[in-house]
């Protein structure tokens, strides 16, 4: 005869309440259940008189079993042999303590019957009752552990442990045949595999009453978390470790040059870009450690000094990175947050391509490998951290398509308000773009899936609401620091030719495998804004992806993205190649837009990586799956011919400039007094930062006039790279470029000495370079004597007078 319900009852020394619970059992089934049941008990090695008891029921009514599990092994163990044992085409799992009376079996029934795999009796959810409460620390505890739980393990259920469940019969037993755990880890297990498995569970409220005796302790908790960790642990394949190892291993591979002796090498590529970095993280660990406002300092550009905020100096890395600076220097907290941070941007795209586009490990690491090391990436991996440590935008990018869904707009607004803010502590600009590229995705998606954007727009829209309202009080202020505190400006300048060549996307980067600097610098600003170069091969490669995927909506509007990003990193206007046609592009509406129009345009292009790694990865879930093995071999060889040549190889390193003892050795404390500035010949702009590499070594105990940061000019506030141009500072950028000396003038003499007591000077200082000669002749000159060699530079003491 079939069996419509079975109820399990796993019982370890039970021997006061189960006597007393079968009856009651029992005698509800008896006489509200229609259908055949079967009721199990079984004794999870009791050392009373449990088992005789159980026995003696079997012994009354054949529709009672004992299932003997031999050893205590814990709850999970038992429900496991109770389940397996069930023939029901429904399954009810309840403890032997009832503290969820069987009378509330109609409502978790009427759930399954609703079209639910599961239903779970929740203490937690509205309409629930709880007649006798537990202790409230008790109570507390039990509390905090379930949120931990349900938090960790199954996002969404606010009562795992409740142990009145009914499943649907063959499910349960599928899923109690998978499960591992013995304890009481197994609830969690349980609702795990479903979800997996895409089978709904129904939370419903029940009626539930603390019972003395109960074998719940609050710690009981903790040893579920252990349970579902080592469960985790055991879950994890080979391909999972060796893929982020991987990753880790390319970016150590790509830094190798600077990693051998991380304080002595330097990428002559960024030019001075490196020194300007590491100074970053130094002055930040060092207002940190000294408890000053992080956002702004006066070791630069003495007496103004520099806004902190409105550089990148990226807090969300240096703040967490600083004791890593204090021990073991800039250089290696720098080296630490490029190397790790591009290494965790690959595996955060290979985590959402895996969850949203193609399953295949394989597949979405190659595309996650394109998205994170494509050639832009590799050229800002030379001096800008902030354009390759994009391991929250992917995390963005999810977190905004669960708001789509709809199932947790609250919750899930609030995360994308987290992650947002934490990102602008990463880097504005690469959030602008990406909301961009999200932008290009999104209008295309919507405008071939009408049905789709009708049903998620409005979820979407609330969830954004919410992310605003978390991001913006926790960024208001430094915002506010950023565009009106001191030294604050409006929009950087950075030319008018800023925008992308449509030859460059067919050519290759100077680290790529095929590229070299002879066919990139006529088609780049410099080597770290290598901004496209993906290469004819990979573009053609990609318009094949699209035509033979054309049916997919992903597709269409990935392809969309890419020719969006492209079209606008062409600037304002363009040159049609190999013509004199001049074109106007569609940045030119976005140009003067506020934010925009400090926006180097052919940054738009770097949308194009992560686009174009996910049609690959979709292409190769396609190939991989092809039947017949000559297409798999041809399609993968085609995608090897298109990435072989973009292959980045490891960025050039050179033996950095040496210290010169006089800063190295201290010496300079000698000839500073409280609150005087040490003055580099030529004084430290963008083209010759090496001052900035001094005072990290001096660990910033000195200040100096100038400097390298982006801060105001002029009345209108016009954000320059470097400080504002003095007499002094144009006239020794000119002898060091030109190598001649100009004739010194008293009206030279006397600008010099405005801009040295201006800077509240204490000690010139000339270290060996380029025209060194010229420039410590031009000094000379104008301080009125002679420089003295100390320390292998050569300084002029400001306190002697002239």
């Amino acid at each position: 005869m079939s069996v419509d319900l079975t109820v399990v009852v796993p019982a370890y020394n039970e021997e006061r309440r189960l006597g007393p619970t079968l009856a009651a059992l029992r005698d509800h089934l008896d006489l509200t259940y229609r259908g055949a049941w079967e009721l199990i008990v079984v004794d999870d090695g009791s050392t009373d008189r449990t088992a005789e008891i159980a026995a003696e029921a079997a012994a009354d009514d054949p529709r009672v079993q004992l299932v003997r599990g031999g050893r205590n092994r814990g709850k999970g163990h038992a429900l496991r042999l109770g389940v397996l044992a069930s023939y029901g085409r429904r399954v009810l799992v309840t403890d032997a303590d009832l503290a969820a009376p069987i009378e509330e079996l109609d409502h978790l029934d009427k759930a399954l019957t609703d079209g639910n795999a599961a239903a779970i009796g929740s203490r937690a959810r509205p309409g629930a009752t709880i007649g006798a409460h537990q202790h409230r620390l008790r109570e507390l505890l039990g509390r905090t552990g379930n949120f931990l739980i349900r938090t960790v393990a199954v996002p969404g259920i606010r009562d795992t442990q409740c142990g009145f469940k009914l499943f649907d019969g063959d499910r349960a037993r599928e899923a109690f045949a998978a499960s591992r755990l013995h304890g009481w880890g197994i609830d969690v297990e349980i609702l795990q595999y479903f979800r997996r498995a895409g089978w709904p569970v129904a939370e419903v409220p029940v009626r539930w009453s603390h019972q003395e005796g109960s074998k719940v302790r609050p710690l009981d908790y903790v040893k579920v978390l252990a349970e579902l960790t080592l469960l985790k642990a055991r879950a994890v394949r080979r391909a999972d470790v060796l893929i982020p190892l991987l990753f880790l291993a390319l970016s150590l591979t790509l830094f190798s040059g600077r990693w051998v002796s991380p304080a002595h090498r330097y990428f002559p590529d960024s030019m001075q870009d490196q020194n300007q970095w590491e100074w970053f993280f130094a002055v930040t660990a060092d207002n940190v450690r000294h408890l000053n406002n992080p956002l702004f300092t006066t070791l630069q550009n003495v007496p103004d000094g520099v806004n902190l905020m409105a550089n990148t100096v990226m807090l969300g890395l240096s703040v967490p990175l600083a004791p890593v600076t204090w021990l073991l220097g800039p250089a290696v907290a720098l080296n630490v947050a490029m190397t790790g941070g591009l290494a965790a941007t690959a595996l955060t795209w290979y985590r959402l391509i895996r969850r949203r586009l193609v399953p295949h490990r394989g597949a979405a690491a190659t595309g996650a490998l394109l998205a994170a090391f494509a050639p832009p990436m590799v050229s800002h991996a030379n001096a800008h951290p902030n354009f390759i440590v994009l391991f929250m935008i992917p995390l963005i990018v999810e977190r905004a398509l669960r708001l789509c869904e709809g199932t947790r707009v609250v919750r899930d607004g609030v995360v994308l308000g987290l992650f947002t803010t934490y990102q602008i502590f990463l880097g504005e600009e690469p959030l602008l773009l990406a909301a961009l590229g999200m932008l290009l995705f999104a209008l295309a998606y919507a405008a071939v899936r009408r049905d789709v954007a009708r049903e998620v727009w409005r979820p979407l829209a609330r969830g954004l609401a919410i992310a605003l309202a978390v991001t913006i009080p926790l960024v208001a202020f430094p915002l506010y620091w950023q565009f009106f505190g001191p030294q604050s400006y409006k929009s950087v300048l950075h030319g008018d030719n800023a925008g992308n060549s449509p030859l460059a996307f067919l050519s290759f980067a100077e680290r790529s495998l095929a590229g070299s600097d002879a066919t990139a610098d006529h088609l780049a600003m410099n080597p770290t804004e290598e901004n496209a170069f993906f290469g004819w091969p990979l573009a053609a490669l990609a318009f094949a992806i699209v035509v033979r995927l054309w049916e997919r909506t992903v597709v269409k509007a990935l392809a969309f993205t890419v020719v969006g990003a492209a079209l606008l990193s062409l600037g304002p206007k363009f040159r049609i190649p190999l013509t004199e046609t001049v074109l106007p592009g569609p940045w030119a509406a976005l140009s003067d837009l506020p934010l925009f129009e400090s926006v180097i345009e052919s940054r738009v292009a770097m949308v194009c990586a992560p686009a174009l790694g996910m049609l690959l990865a979709l292409a190769l879930a396609r190939l991989l799956s092809a039947p017949r093995r000559a297409h798999r071999y041809a399609g993968l060889a085609a995608v090897a011919v298109a990435l072989l040549p973009i292959v980045p190889a490891p960025l050039r390193a050179v033996d950095r400039t040496d210290v010169p003892p006089f800063i190295a050795q201290g010496t300079w404390r000698t000839y500073l007094g409280d609150g005087e500035t040490l003055v580099p010949v030529p004084v430290p702009d963008p083209g010759n930062a090496e001052g900035l590499h001094w005072q990290t070594t001096a660990d910033l105990d000195f200040r100096i006039p100038g400097g390298y940061f982006n801060g105001p000019w002029g009345p209108d506030r016009i954000g320059i790279y470097g400080p504002t141009p003095t007499n002094t500072s144009n006239l020794l950028a000119h002898v060091r470029s030109t190598g001649r000396v100009p004739q010194i003038t008293s009206a030279w003499r006397e600008a010099v000495r405005k801009d040295l007591t201006f800077w509240n000077a204490g000690v010139v200082v000339l270290a060996p370079q380029e025209n060194d000669t010229e420039l410590r002749r031009t000094v000379d000159a104008l301080i009125g004597r002679h420089g003295k060699w100390v320390g292998g530079v050569w300084i002029w003491d400001l306190r002697q007078g002239s």
